[in-house]
């Protein structure tokens, strides 16, 4: 897919990155939809699961549940983590090189909306061991 001109973008059309923890579609990013400056994509962690503590350098994070419930940690400015339950309709914001992860405390998966600025962890975890790519329009299998 070409991004130069991408301005819709259905989850048919980008591939989606598989992990033990669950399974995330980048709607757009530099490859979709040419973005400079951003990067948005669907999360889905499965009951139990998570993405454990990590960071992004130099990159800023937004998280929106979409639907689901869990536990979010964010560490404060001394690298203290902070968790609160969170859940449909709640927003994290994360700044840029600091640790944080979200964890399904559910029985349902854990739908959220993930914006990168800029962009760049996409392709990492794109490279990662662990992640299976499944090309665009196919159904993801377990």
């Amino acid at each position: 897919m070409s991004g130069a001109d991408k301005r819709f973008v259905s989850p048919d059309d980008v591939e989606t990155q598989m992990f033990d923890w669950g399974t995330i579609k980048w709607l757009s990013e530099p490859r979709v939809t040419n973005a400079k400056q951003i990067t948005a994509g669907l999360v889905i962690l499965e009951p139990g699961k998570g993405h454990t503590r990590h960071n992004h350098p130099g990159v800023e994070e937004i998280l929106y549940v979409v639907s689901g419930t869990g536990v979010q940690m964010v560490e404060d400015a001394e690298g203290h983590p902070m968790r609160k339950t969170v859940t449909t309709g709640d927003l994290v914001q994360i700044p840029a090189d600091v640790y944080h992860e979200t964890i399904n405390t559910g029985w349902e998966p854990m739908r959220i909306l993930a914006v990168y600025s800029p962009p760049g962890p996409e392709a990492f975890l794109r490279a990662l061991p662990d992640c299976r790519i499944i090309p665009a329009g196919e159904i993801p299998r377990r």
